[in-house]
């Protein structure tokens, strides 16, 4: 059994969290003359810190007790909090595995974290044969698992052979769970106390502009990502819009189905076209295929515009296509067959 905090930086264990007055005081009524704040207003009271409504709400519908959840300023913000916790600057090294979702390099490269990377297989799977070699050298603290992936798409088969081999913190961010016919990794987390899951309100929920991102793992680790986060990270105006939006979890079923059901149109529609050489699986809201000329079909669709992503960098000649709405793609499509006439 992996023991938690032996993995935890010396300093995050020793330090004394911040205590907020509104941590220091739970109660919803009274005469607050604690917190310096202006006493006029709508939105001139501090926000609860630990946001117990919401988690109570989350609690109910993913059935993962209050105590094993952690609300951030997105889900950047989630790992984060994590790599300040576990990952001690220019000393402890994170493993990730490309392609995939760009924020896990940058924030690594901001607490000044070594990083190593390899390369998921041509099936976009995890080459576990690989990563065991490289084990045998390397001694990474924390590694972060996309699944689905970004940009590809696709889920993950082979979480449980990693998690097999890795002696380490291990972040498996689920930001595209909802669209995947495939189980979260949620219902395991009993099994793997080294194992924090991520998901967030920015996609299958329509809320990417209220920015919360959730963390899931054990109650220990939850106590300490409390201790590290700012005070009042999730603002009183994005905790209501929450409040409200997890009152009402089947209007969030409605807007999945048929993202999936757009997804499933534009697949067919793109399938004809010459212009697209591949069609990647996915199970999330977008898919990534490749094309005869990535950087110039990009181009021309931002003439237009429609702005779709360029990831040649990642995987060549390449493009990442949100599901938008059926009148959207619908564009889309004539326009692609448009500029196959100019290639």
């Amino acid at each position: 059994m992996i023991e938690i905090q032996n993995f935890i930086k010396e300093n995050v264990k020793n330090l004394i969290p911040y205590s907020s007055a509104r941590s220091e005081f739970n109660g919803n009524e009274g005469i607050f003359l604690d917190a310096n704040e202006n006493p006029y207003g709508i939105y001139n009271r501090y926000p609860d810190p630990y946001q117990k409504n919401i988690k109570k709400k989350i609690s109910q519908l993913k059935q993962i007790p209050e105590n094993h959840i952690f609300l951030g300023n997105g889900s950047d913000e989630v790992l984060d909090v994590l790599m300040r916790i576990f990952l001690q600057p220019k000393q402890d090294s994170l493993l990730i595995f490309p392609p995939t979702y760009g924020m896990y390099d940058v924030l690594a490269n901001i607490n000044q974290i070594d990083i190593h990377k390899i390369s998921l297989n041509s099936d976009f799977q995890l080459p576990i044969e690989e990563i065991k070699n490289f084990l045998e050298v390397h001694k990474p603290k924390m590694a972060i698992l996309c699944n689905p992936n970004n940009p590809t798409g696709n889920s993950l088969d082979n979480i449980i052979e990693f998690l097999n081999i890795f002696e380490g913190i291990v972040v498996i961010d689920e930001a595209y769970i909802d669209f995947s016919q495939k189980p979260s990794f949620l219902n395991q987390l009993s099994n793997y106390p080294n194992v924090i899951v991520s998901q967030t309100f920015s996609k299958a929920w329509g809320l990417a502009g209220v920015r919360v991102g959730m963390a899931f793992a054990h109650p220990v680790i939850i106590q300490y990502m409390n201790a590290v986060k700012y005070p009042y990270n999730i603002s009183l105006p994005n905790q209501k819009i929450l409040e409200k939006a997890l009152d009402n979890p089947q209007k969030v079923q409605k807007k999945i189905h048929k993202i999936l059901e757009n997804r499933k149109f534009l697949i067919s529609k793109l399938s004809h076209l010459p212009i697209i050489q591949k069609i990647y699986p996915t199970d999330a809201n977008f898919i990534l295929v490749k094309v005869e000329n990535a950087n110039f079909i990009y181009k021309s669709l931002l003439e237009i515009p429609i702005i779709v992503r360029n990831r040649h960098s990642q995987i060549p000649n390449t493009l990442r296509i949100t599901i938008g709405k059926k009148s959207e793609l619908k564009i889309l499509v004539q326009k692609l067959k448009e500029i196959s006439k100019n290639l």
